[in-house]
């Protein structure tokens, strides 16, 4: 009896132990709230929406980049628009990492602020601006609308020595990327909807040629690699050059499940991709994802939504930033 009881003396003085840590994750989320800003700015999430709209018939590459920007923002760390924050005064832009390669258009979160700042000065966070603008990219490339919470702070700086390890390579293992998705609330269905990201947008041939090269990846569909190999002709492409392919050739700006239909033809760019197919805990969810298009949507919107909740700021923890680039000088 001595013994079960120092047991059990054990077992509820670590949960004690482990509350208040529960209880900060889930205050943390708790925070956000769908339109936060009715009171303090209504019509900041129109604002937001419209000037993403004007983006995208200028630039419409500009929703893919909104996508991208909430996937690379939020596994790192939290949903804090560290990724924003350029090179200086001490800190050292997230940007920077090689798991950055291709991205950009970063400069027209600063027209949406602007706006922003126009109408409420300081009381939009750029990590809401990060998380709206992808509710919004998603809609414009023929995704399903999703209720987002906001109320998220800016982070008070980068975590560039963390990208590495948070954000998975497209050469990482099935496993690895799962572990890693897991390792924020996202199941392995919910990471198979999000890879259906992959949909919109190009690989630089940077990132495709060792399929191709010396010799021709044997799961990759052989008059696909044909074509790849028209698209990134030299084993060793030159990054500076703008050489690539697009991800869906069918329709390579909209959010659908061609994306899994090709993987099942063994057309998937990255490693990443086809291992989707050949993995027992994922291959079962990309057929259904291929045979339904619906699903696809509603599987993508719930796995975007957790990951646009991941770890938020909230309260003092982070600041409203008045430029999205720099934290605020006080």
């Amino acid at each position: 009896m001595a013994i079960k009881s120092r047991h059990c003396c054990t077992c509820t003085s670590f949960i004690f132990l482990l509350l208040p840590l529960l209880l900060q994750f889930y205050s943390a989320k708790s925070d956000l709230q769908l339109n936060y800003y009715a009171r303090s700015c209504p019509n900041a999430e129109e604002i937001i929406k419209q000037q993403v709209i004007k983006l995208y018939n200028k630039h419409g590459n500009t929703a893919v980049s909104w996508v991208r920007n909430l996937f690379h923002d939020c596994i790192v760390k939290s949903c804090d628009a560290s990724l924003l924050l350029e090179t200086v005064n001490g800190i050292e832009s997230e940007q920077k990492s090689d798991r950055s390669f291709g991205m950009r258009n970063f400069k027209y979160v600063k027209t949406i602020k602007e706006a922003l700042e126009a109408e409420c000065p300081m009381t939009v966070s750029c990590a809401d601006i990060v998380s709206l603008s992808a509710r919004d990219g998603i809609v414009l490339l023929g995704g399903p609308r999703i209720e987002m919470k906001t109320g998220r702070k800016d982070s008070k700086g980068s975590y560039l020595w963390e990208v590495e390890n948070s954000i998975p390579n497209h050469n990482d293992s099935i496993k690895s990327v799962l572990s890693r998705f897991q390792s924020i609330g996202i199941d392995a269905q919910g990471t198979v909807a999000l890879l259906g990201a992959h949909s919109v947008g190009r690989v630089h041939c940077v990132n495709l040629v060792h399929r191709l090269y010396p010799t021709v990846d044997p799961t990759l569909d052989p008059d696909y690699a044909k074509y790849l190999k028209m698209r990134c002709p030299s084993p060793d492409p030159n990054p500076e050059a703008v050489l690539y392919s697009r991800n869906d050739r069918e329709t390579p700006m909209i959010i659908d499940n061609m994306y899994y239909k090709n993987l099942l033809k063994h057309k998937g760019l990255l490693m990443i991709d086809q291992q989707l197919t050949s993995d027992p805990t994922t291959s079962t969810f990309v057929e259904k994802m291929a045979a339904d298009n619906g699903y696809f949507h509603d599987q993508f919107a719930r796995a975007v939504m957790l990951l646009s909740e991941n770890n938020p700021l909230t309260g003092d923890e982070g600041e409203i930033r008045k430029d999205c680039r720099y934290v605020n000088t006080h």
